[in-house]
């Protein structure tokens, strides 16, 4: 009895199960390429738009975080860096009021005057009050207090969530912060000139000084995006800042930098991050909206869009040298789930489904097609063709089960793959009982226990088929159908007529001979020439190879010979002279003498197209057949099938 077991969802179960779908890969992949795409943008189309049904593409993750991006920042409100600084100032000034209204004396009511004549800028508002005397001590305690917060906020713009590795800025943190500042400075310009760090070196690093960096960075590059985020936060936040609210940022930074002896060593800082990160980013604005925000939730608002900003670029693969490896896992967990990152981890596995399948391989940092794969092809292929044949003849794509007119001989032998279905039930029934020994049940068959009845063997058919690849063919939408109909007429010798030979030859300018790969990947040459003399000859060479087959030549065409051999050259000329003709004519003639029937397949219907063919029928005594391209490939397939 089948039992079932069932658990609570608890969010980390993938309902599409562990495994891509690698048939629905394969097939995508396909169709892709009979619709006469490349591997590479077959493969760059499925990672953009995912499979449907069963996860999602870059183009809808990468959408996700823009909306995601722009709710952000419309919420994130727009940059007061010393908003929340003025608001302080102002209490710590009025409880020195307080303290001084308390006191009758003179120098209390110079205090006074001193209070009222503060400039409006916060930067000389706190370079005064550093030189007060002050007559509160909870509001020096409380300014005191906002000096080392806004000490800690600026070395925020460098280090990220420095509080958190900084209990105190005393004298031996400031110290202990200048000597890491000192040595990580080396460190990225060691990496600036190529000479390191290692990892051993960088382990090091984090042993002294590990405590300034709370994320703990595992290598020396996750330390590196971590610092240009942060630094490239604040030159995003200066560039967002009117000229006024820049300045007084200014130097109030060298205020309080400056006394630390940190201005020269966070420069330093910036410069080598800009030279080792080179992010384009550093200084650009960011348009934000709403309530103003202090330096600290400025910083953090920028650093959060533009991580969101980074990670929809690297969705976006629009760049050089652009992999699925850019794209930060973690960070796209955070924006969008855990969901998200399970689809990113299948875009991922695409590529590696499909050369585990068989299909495809790398190499030369290209994707090509296996034999499998360009099997596959063809397989799909003809069953498309097969699908035009059907619509008006039901069954005719049987086409292993023809030549029954063949004489059979009484002997019967094992069935194999491509075989014609002629089963002899009787051998069948009994291999299936020997297997099987005595039973009350059905009795269950396997393909070993086939046998068919053998007959005499068909004399062989050789075949030529020779495609234009002319610039004509793509520009009239030609090449795709001749493409579609080779791979499948190949298919269907290969499994249906194991024992009749096909050649391809494709020919512009020059022919040549192309395996059923190079059909698969090949396009169109952008050549003037139809050099058809150079084909038949070529195709007279491959068929003398088998001198007892039935040999034919299948001419698959748009335009007359426009080119022919002179020697090692070919001579070119629109519209074709008559010697170009003559030579054409002349070769298919030494085909038809040879024994080779020629016919003839016409894309298109111009005069001079009608009136060669015309010259080349009458002379070789072949078939012509004018072919719209949607057709092309079941007249083809049906015809070596009626004939065969």
């Amino acid at each position: 009895m089948t039992r079932f077991r069932y658990l609570r969802w608890d969010g980390t179960q993938d309902p599409l199960g562990t495994e891509l779908p690698t048939d629905e890969l394969v097939a995508r992949l396909t169709e892709d390429l009979l619709d006469g795409r490349g591997i590479q943008e077959s493969v760059r189309r499925m990672l953009r738009e995912g499979l449907p049904g069963r996860f999602r593409g870059l183009d809808h993750l990468a959408e996700r975080i823009r909306r995601m991006r722009e709710a952000r920042a419309a919420r994130a409100g727009h940059p007061d860096p010393l908003g929340d600084v003025r608001r302080r100032l102002t209490e710590i000034v009025a409880l020195e009021r307080e303290a001084i209204a308390a006191d009758p004396s003179e120098e209390a009511r110079f205090a006074e005057l001193a209070l009222d004549a503060l400039p409006d800028n916060v930067a000389d508002q706190i370079r005064e009050l550093r030189e007060h005397r002050w007559w509160s001590a909870r509001a020096r305690e409380s300014f005191e207090r906002l000096l080392d917060d806004l000490r800690r906020e600026l070395l925020d713009a460098a280090f990220r969530r420095l509080g958190e590795g900084l209990s105190d800025l005393g004298p031996e943190e400031i110290a202990a912060l200048k000597d890491m500042l000192s040595e990580l400075n080396a460190l990225l310009e060691r990496h600036a000139a190529g000479t390191g760090p290692s990892q051993a070196e960088f382990d090091a690093f984090m042993a002294r000084h590990g405590r300034f960096f709370p994320e703990r960075p595992r290598t020396f590059d996750e330390l590196v995006a971590t610092l240009a985020r942060r630094a490239a936060a604040f030159g995003r936040l200066l560039a967002s800042l009117g000229p006024e609210q820049r300045a007084e940022l200014a130097s109030l930074t060298e205020q309080l930098l400056g006394d630390l002896d940190l201005a020269f060593e966070v420069d330093r800082l910036g410069a080598n991050l800009r030279a080792v990160a080179g992010t384009p980013l550093w200084d650009q604005a960011m348009a934000m909206g709403g309530e103003p925000l202090g330096l600290r939730e400025s910083l953090e608002a920028l650093e959060e869009l533009s991580g969101l900003e980074e990670l929809e670029r690297a969705l976006g693969q629009d760049y050089p040298g652009a992999s699925l490896a850019d794209v930060d896992v973690d960070a796209l967990r955070a924006a969008l789930g855990e969901e998200a990152a399970r689809d990113l981890d299948r875009l991922r596995r695409i590529e590696r489904m499909l050369e585990e399948a068989g299909v495809v391989v790398r190499s030369g940092g290209r994707l090509h097609l296996t034999p499998r794969g360009v099997r596959k092809l063809g397989e799909r292929a003809l069953a498309k063709v097969f699908d035009q044949l059907v619509a008006d003849r039901p069954g005719s794509h049987e086409v292993a089960s023809s030549g029954g007119s063949e004489e059979l001989t009484g002997a019967s032998r094992p069935w194999r793959f491509g075989d014609p279905f002629r089963l002899d039930l009787r051998r069948t029934l009994h291999n299936a009982v020997v297997r099987s020994g005595p039973s009350e049940g059905p009795l269950r068959l396997v393909p070993d226990d086939f046998e068919v009845a053998e007959a005499e063997r068909r004399t062989m058919v050789a075949t030529v088929l020779l495609l234009d690849m002319s610039r004509s063919m793509p520009l009239r939408g030609h090449w795709l159908p001749a493409k579609r109909m080779a791979l499948a007429l190949h298919t269907l010798i290969a499994t249906a007529y194991p024992e009749d030979r096909l050649s391809i030859v494709g020919f512009s300018d020059y022919a040549r001979e192309m395996t059923t790969a190079d059909l698969a990947e090949v396009d169109w040459e952008p050549v003037y020439g139809t050099n058809m003399e150079h084909a038949f000859n070529l195709a007279g060479r491959l068929l003398a190879k088998f001198p007892e087959a039935d040999k034919q030549v299948l001419l698959v065409t748009d335009g007359e010979p426009t080119a022919h051999l002179e020697g090692e050259y070919v001579f070119f000329n629109w519209p074709p002279v008559p010697e170009t003709i003559e030579k054409t004519l002349r070769e298919a003639l030494r085909l038809a003498r040879a024994g080779v029937t020629v016919n003839v397949f016409m894309l298109e219907q111009s005069p001079g197209l009608v009136a060669f063919v015309d010259r080349l029928a009458r002379l070789v005594r072949g078939r012509v057949f004018t072919v719209p391209d949607a057709e092309l490939g079941a007249v083809i397939v049906g015809d070596y099938v009626r004939r065969r």
